[in-house]
């Protein structure tokens, strides 16, 4: 299976049944797989004229009661950021799937990058939620597309899916599991007594409100302003900071349950080669071939990349004498690397910005390099 139709597979498995989006290389798999697949599912397909209207699409959709999705590359991500901070605030829960592609603008179409990862966490305005997980293998789309789509459900928040052309467009044999063994979640339905109620009024000791479709009874207002508990805009600045505070706080304070890290012969290493996405396949090979020659190296990967796991790594300084980040890009997640290991460990970098692939040997190459270092 390719990595794009393992992110359809898996997004159905997890109950999507309404994709909006517009052709772009390397996603477009994605959309005519989900073209194919949805009808026969009972779900719905509609490509839209652009990605700002596929963003506002799966809005609708959402607030209608469904699970939805959709996909783009670099431009059109740009594109959907101001709607991303629309479901944001509107507490609307979607999946966006970014296959990353070597940019900026148009760049190259078709060649691998990963140079949307700030633009993850940045690329809408305002303070505002982020989770962004990123799959480094076809398997894993299929079984981490699932869990983007648990994480918005739980908490009523657009995930991002940070995926890339190296995974999206790898073939790849897997196990697709038992459904009856898969963990799905679907947001937490709550009536609010007749027209006009609390629709946002979150219950004592939750954080995440409830609330019932539109079309199902019930009326309340969706904006992107700051608003009161029926979803009407609002000037209290009380009201303002509250709202503010707990979109953030259902992330900040839930991080145990969301951050996820991949950690490949990290016990006893004293160097951690530290990369996300489809570039980790290159890493545990050279990982594999440093360790054969005697250098203690491990790979230690975010899956969950936004929030960024910052306690998992704090938690693996002491034992290293040093990092080498390694990303398709020119440093993006070194900039938080380097705050964690703030100066307590060295960080050294790899990065690839012309289209082409990080291979093994510049990997080991570099931990050859830094091993001597060392000693």
């Amino acid at each position: 299976m390719q990595g794009n139709e393992a992110c359809v597979e898996g997004a159905i498995a997890a109950g999507m049944r309404f994709f909006a989006g517009y052709p772009i290389t390397p996603s477009t798999e994605i959309a005519e797989a989900c073209s194919v697949r949805l009808p026969q599912v009972g779900g719905h397909f509609i490509q839209m004229e652009d990605e700002l209207a596929s963003m506002a699409a799966v809005i609708g959709a959402s607030a209608a009661g469904a699970k939805a999705m959709t996909a783009t590359s670099g431009p059109g991500f740009s594109l959907k950021q101001e709607n991303i901070g629309y479901a944001c605030i509107a507490e609307l829960p979607c999946v966006i799937v970014d296959v990353q592609r070597c940019g900026p603008s148009t760049g190259l179409a078709t060649a691998p990058a990963q140079g949307d990862y700030q633009q993850a966490r940045w690329g809408t305005h305002g303070d505002h939620p982020v989770i962004a997980l990123s799959p480094s293998s076809v398997s894993e789309t299929y079984t981490l597309i699932i869990r983007a789509f648990n994480l918005a459900e739980k908490y009523r928040t657009p995930v991002i899916f940070l995926t890339d052309e190296i995974v999206a467009h790898m073939r790849e044999g897997i196990e697709i599991p038992d459904p009856e063994s898969l963990e799905i979640c679907d947001r937490r339905v709550a009536g609010n007594d007749g027209a006009y109620k609390f629709a946002y009024r979150v219950p004592e000791g939750q954080i995440v409100p409830g609330w019932k479709p539109f079309g199902e009874g019930e009326r309340y207002n969706i904006t992107g302003l700051f608003h009161d508990y029926s979803g009407f805009p609002t000037n209290s600045n009380a009201m303002a900071q509250e709202e503010g505070s707990r979109l953030l706080d259902k992330i900040n304070n839930n991080l145990a349950d969301i951050i996820q890290v991949d950690e490949y012969k990290m016990e006893g290493a004293e160097f951690a080669v530290v990369c996300f996405g489809g570039t980790a396949r290159a890493a545990a090979f050279a990982v594999d071939a440093a360790r054969e020659l005697g250098i203690r190296a491990g790979m230690w990967r975010p899956v969950t990349v936004w929030p960024f796991p910052e306690k998992e790594l704090e938690e693996k300084l002491s034992g290293l004498k040093g990092i080498i980040m390694v990303e398709h890009n020119y440093g993006q997640m070194l900039r938080e690397v380097s705050r964690v290991a703030a100066g307590r460990v060295k960080v050294e970098f790899i990065g690839c910005i012309d289209g082409t692939i990080i291979e093994p040997v510049r990997i080991l190459d570099k931990l050859r390099e830094v091993h001597e270092n060392a000693k």
